[in-house]
């Protein structure tokens, strides 16, 4: 019996139930794939220059997209403290999610408020690495655990390093510290001085309205805050220049 023979008689001793259940379990076991792959991709990253899933869909628009990986050592001591003092600064603390933060932002929104980020740089690596972006249920659904994943299997430094180089951080494509430190100051991310990485903390997460290249009053006042922070956060990192 070919193929095709065989192919209608299963069809015909199918009804159009089970034909159903078939395929919605085929569409279930493929979700169930998409859902465990970013846990199953996670611990490669170790290594490697992993590209964030915005960059990937850019790329596949024919958009510009502008990264030059820079290893940990390789950038300026000044723009992680920047970073985790303006995004996240128990970022060396919580294991992936401040539960603290996450909560005062749900009780801004549940005032009206305009919701503050509650996000920490671990989460916006998942949502970066894997997700989308703009605001959804869903999608912060996917998000929590991602994080507390990626906390436990990767550490705090390689967190960082990867942030830093697949974050948005210019208006054209423009992504992660080289790429955005050439663009705004036509400088090398390891060359970068406390107030310009603090001029790309404040731009974050939105470079495409704010800029470091011609800041406008309010990231010149964020920087200057950040600049403070920056000298007190706790580092759980390996900070192998500079003071």
């Amino acid at each position: 019996m070919s193929w095709r023979a065989g192919a209608k008689s299963l069809l015909k001793r199918s009804s159009p139930g089970t034909l159903v259940l078939r395929i919605v379990r085929i569409f279930l076991l493929l979700l169930l794939a998409v859902l465990l792959l970013p846990y199953l991709v996670t611990p490669f990253y170790r290594t490697g220059q992993p590209v964030s899933a915005l960059m990937a869909w850019r790329s596949l628009r024919g958009a510009p997209v502008t990264r030059h990986w820079v290893d940990f050592g390789a950038i300026s001591p000044y723009l992680p403290r920047s970073v985790v003092g303006s995004e996240d600064a128990h970022f060396c603390k919580h294991r992936g999610i401040d539960w603290g933060a996450l909560r005062e932002a749900l009780d801004d929104a549940e005032d009206g408020e305009v919701a503050r980020g509650g996000s920490t740089i671990t989460q916006q690596v998942a949502k970066n690495l894997f997700l989308w972006s703009g605001r959804s249920v869903i999608r912060k659904g996917l998000e929590l655990p991602l994080a507390l994943w990626i906390d436990f299997v990767l550490p705090k430094q390689r967190i960082l390093e990867i942030y830093l180089n697949i974050a948005e951080m210019g208006p054209a494509g423009q992504f992660g510290a080289e790429a955005g430190a050439q663009y705004a100051f036509g400088r090398s991310a390891a060359a970068l001085s406390p107030r310009e990485a603090a001029l790309l903390a404040a731009i974050l997460p939105n470079p495409v309205k704010r800029s470091a290249r011609n800041p406008g009053p309010g990231v010149r006042r964020l920087s200057g805050t950040y600049m403070a922070r920056a000298n007190t956060v706790t580092r759980c990192w390996r900070d192998n220049r500079g003071d």
